[in-house]
């Protein structure tokens, strides 16, 4: 799935998560550097050891070109795993962002990249580069109750995060597409004087 889904139409993840039931939603805590950074993109999972990104340096070169790398970092949230280094390899291996349940530093360099990044927070505190640390690349993670599994659909933008089961995303994206469709139009009826409770059948 691209950015976009049919007609040019940009899907957001509240379309993407109402469209699929209401599932996939990440921790709200996860949130892009800038409020204009969006992505669609299926995921590569990363595992991390707490306080440590070697696995992260890996799997920038392990990832496939177009794939979003999804972070697990095992509760270690205080820690700085990502910066601008990291961010210009990833760009250079044509990645298509980032989303971590941790800390990211160099915010304003990352920002200024524009490369999609949504992370838990910023953190200054470095991080390790173990090579015995136990992690690892491509297998399924967990943030918050979702699970992601390699190239499962991720959907980002200034709300937030959302992951559906490859199996569905063709179907979701038809979904949103028609949702969004439909929400088009109700804002052309609002404009012209109808009413939310008359749109929605609300009693």
């Amino acid at each position: 799935m691209t950015p976009t889904g049919g007609g040019g139409i940009e899907l957001s993840s509240a379309t993407v998560h109402e469209a699929a039931g209401r599932i996939g939603s990440l921790p709200s805590a996860i949130k892009p550097l800038s409020p204009d950074m969006h992505l669609a993109a299926p995921a590569f999972p990363v595992r991390v050891p707490p306080g440590d990104n070697l696995w992260l340096h890996r799997a920038v070169y392990a990832a496939r070109r177009g794939e979003v790398l999804i972070v697990d970092t095992g509760g270690g949230l205080e820690y700085g795993y990502w910066g601008e280094i990291l961010a210009e390899a990833a760009i250079a291996r044509g990645l298509a962002g980032l989303v971590i349940n941790g800390g990211v530093r160099d915010s304003r360099q990352l920002i200024e990249l524009g490369w999609p990044v949504f992370a838990e927070r910023l953190c200054v505190r470095g991080t390790g580069k173990d090579p015995h640390g136990d992690g690892e690349l491509g297998e399924p993670v967990q943030l918050g109750e979702v699970v992601i599994g390699l190239g499962d659909l991720v959907v980002a933008d200034a709300d937030g995060v959302v992951c559906i089961p490859a199996a569905r995303a063709d179907d979701v994206r038809n979904r949103s597409v028609e949702r969004e469709r439909t929400e088009t139009e109700y804002i052309q009826r609002l404009r012209a004087g109808e009413t939310t409770v008359a749109l929605y059948g609300l009693p």
